[in-house]
C-alpha cells in the first residue's frame, strides 16, 4: 500500500482517481467507433463526480431504422438503476441518457445521505 500510494504522489495522481468503474460499451446495428466510446465514457465520468460509489456501467447503443437508441444500466452500491433514451441522432440520444442517469444518481444519493442523517438524528434516540 505505501508502494503504490508513493507511485501515485510521484505521478501526481489522487487516491480517488485510481478508483474505477467497469464499463461495457456494446452495439447493436453500429460499430462502435473511437469517438463514440470516447463520448460514452466523458458523458458517464458526470456521474462518478456526483457518486463515488459507481460500480458497473453497461451501455447498449442500437440503431432501430431512423431512431437512435442508447440505454444504460448502472449498478451502485445499494441500486441498480436503468435509463434509455431516442433519438434522431445518436450523440443526442446519449446526452439525453446521460442527463437521465445523472438525475437517477442525484435522487439515489439525496435517499442514501438523508437515510443516514435520520438514524443518527436526535429524535431516533429512545429516552431510558
Amino acid at each position: 500500500m505505501v508502494d503504490e500510494l508513493a507511485y501515485l504522489l510521484a505521478r501526481n495522481v489522487t487516491q480517488t482517481e485510481t478508483i474505477s468503474m467497469q464499463m461495457n460499451i456494446t452495439g447493436h446495428h453500429i460499430e462502435i467507433t473511437p469517438s463514440l466510446s470516447h463520448y460514452v465514457k466523458e458523458k458517464t465520468k458526470r456521474l462518478t463526480r456526483h457518486f463515488d460509489q459507481v460500480l458497473n456501467i453497461n451501455v447498449t447503443l442500437e440503431v432501430q431504422k431512423l431512431q437512435h437508441k442508447a440505454e444504460a444500466s448502472v449498478l451502485v452500491s445499494g441500486n441498480h438503476l436503468f435509463a434509455e433514451s431516442h433519438d434522431d441522432d445518436m450523440y443526442a440520444a446519449i446526452d439525453s441518457l446521460a442527463d437521465k442517469l445523472d438525475r437517477q444518481v442525484l435522487k439515489h444519493k439525496e435517499k442514501i445521505t438523508r437515510k443516514h442523517r435520520q438514524e443518527g438524528s436526535h429524535r431516533n434516540i429512545i429516552a431510558e
